[in-house]
């Protein structure tokens, strides 16, 4: 018969054996756990490095096609608009930078700049909307109607479009010299726009913007701007011989202002865009866009799902 001492050692060896398995499973499990765990960083540490490298090579191959871009862009485009004359309008978001780029790649295709206006963004801003409109009616140059519309970026371009280019069928200037300083002074002075030296009518408008958008994250009135932004440079290409919309990256997306001319039909059919003129390729595809315009067509260029083609003549 087992005495109550014998129990008592029996069950205190059980309990500490027990204790003891316990103590070396969850060692032996512990370890085990810690070296999947270091295979796992060792495998996602290799994983970055990977992709790092991929894609500093991307960017290696993406600078050099723009170098490569850059270098042929005079030679794309050489000849293309020979003698014809381009105003240049930029928006606020536009940096120097790319409308010097702009400006030397439609001389290199053979046309003249004749002037350059730099909207400010408070004319598509819509707490300025009764200001500009007033504005606008107030310089009007006698004889020039202004559309039946009543949005500040129809009747913007509705007035700039007359002052800056050549009537399509007459190819004539469509006011006087001083007519289009004057009214031209009283954009400036009223803080709606900056103009660059003389501006001279031309037969072609283009006028280029940032990727400014709406959308979650955007800025306050992001939207307004760009509708603004499209109808204007749709009033532009009724003005005169034709017009394009180039924006930068990003203005194809949302409501951005190039998003927002190609989801409308009747600003689409008729006036050209290009959604990466921040790039080598963009600016080449604005400069081709425009002469498409004088022949009467209309094309959507650029990176963005909603393009037709990269640049014209080269369509999908």
């Amino acid at each position: 018969m087992i005495s109550m001492r014998q129990h008592v050692i029996s069950l205190a060896a059980v309990l500490l054996a027990l204790g003891v398995g316990i103590v070396l499973g969850s060692t032996s499990l512990s370890e085990r756990l810690l070296s999947h765990v270091g295979e796992e960083r060792d495998s996602l540490s290799n994983q970055v490095d990977e992709l790092g490298a991929e894609r500093t090579a991307l960017r290696d191959e993406l600078d050099g096609a723009n170098r490569f871009s850059a270098a042929t862009a005079p030679m794309t485009v050489r000849g293309s608009l020979a003698d014809r004359g381009v105003v240049l309008f930029s928006t606020w978001d536009v940096s120097e930078q790319d409308r010097a780029g702009m400006r030397r790649l439609i001389e290199e295709s053979g046309a003249e700049v004749t002037g350059e206006v730099q909207l400010d963004r408070a004319i598509a801003e819509p707490d300025r909307a009764d200001q500009a409109r007033k504005l606008v009616t107030r310089l009007l140059p006698a004889g020039v109607q202004l559309p039946t519309a009543t949005d500040v970026g129809t009747l913007t371009g509705g007035l700039l479009g007359p002052l800056t280019l050549l009537d399509q069928g007459a190819g004539a200037p469509q006011v006087s010299p001083e007519e289009r300083a004057a009214a031209l002074t009283g954009l400036s002075e009223g803080g709606f726009a900056t103009v660059v030296g003389e501006v001279r009518a031309a037969p072609l408008a283009l006028v280029m913007t940032g990727g400014d958008q709406a959308g979650p994250g955007a800025e306050p009135g992001a939207a307004d701007r760009a509708a603004f932004l499209a109808r204007f440079a749709s009033q532009l290409d009724r003005s005169g011989g034709g017009a394009v919309l180039a924006g930068a990256r990003g203005s194809a997306d949302g409501d951005g202002a190039v998003g927002v001319a190609r989801a409308d039909r009747t600003v689409s059919s008729a006036l050209s865009t290009v959604d990466n003129a921040d790039s080598p390729q963009g600016r080449v595809a604005a400069v081709l866009a425009l002469r498409e315009q004088l022949d009467h067509r209309a094309g959507h260029y650029g990176t963005a799902s909603s393009a037709q083609g990269a640049v014209p003549g080269v369509r999908d």
